[in-house]
């Protein structure tokens, strides 16, 4: 993976300066990671959205279908798919404006990040928002 997809400036600048969090795959399931990630910048002050096929309300936010019916700007868009799906979703994230993408831990794909980036967004890839934070303690 291209260090550039795991930036420590762009890392830290999402973490501390980005208020919006789009979550694709985020559903009322505790059991996931995208629901434990989306608490935790909850937690701190952000404002997640979930984004997935079930549109459900989520951690007390309304949930959307697809990040196209999301009414609002969106800072970063969180892409909880397995890698081969997370594609589409970067491609979501570029067609509707939104700042940066951002692949967790195991969500690689070299492609789409590489789409991003030509498209002007921010990418972290292979990075987890959680651990990434602790890192920082900080922000």
């Amino acid at each position: 993976m291209e260090k550039r997809f795991a930036d420590d400036d762009v890392i830290k600048r999402l973490l501390h300066e980005a208020q919006t969090w789009a979550f694709v795959g985020l559903s009322d399931n505790p059991e996931r990671t995208a629901y434990d990630q989306a608490r935790l910048l909850q937690a701190r002050g952000k404002r997640i959205i979930p984004v997935h096929p079930a549109a459900e309300t989520v951690l007390g936010e309304t949930g959307y279908s697809s990040l196209a019916e999301v009414p609002e700007k969106v800072d970063v868009f969180a892409v909880y798919r397995r890698s081969e799906l997370a594609g589409e979703s970067v491609d979501e994230a570029i067609a509707i404006g939104a700042g940066a993408v951002w692949l967790p831990l195991g969500v690689i794909d070299e492609a789409a990040a590489q789409r991003a980036a030509d498209a002007g967004l921010d990418v972290v890839m292979d990075r987890c928002p959680g651990v990434e934070w602790a890192l920082r303690r900080g922000l």
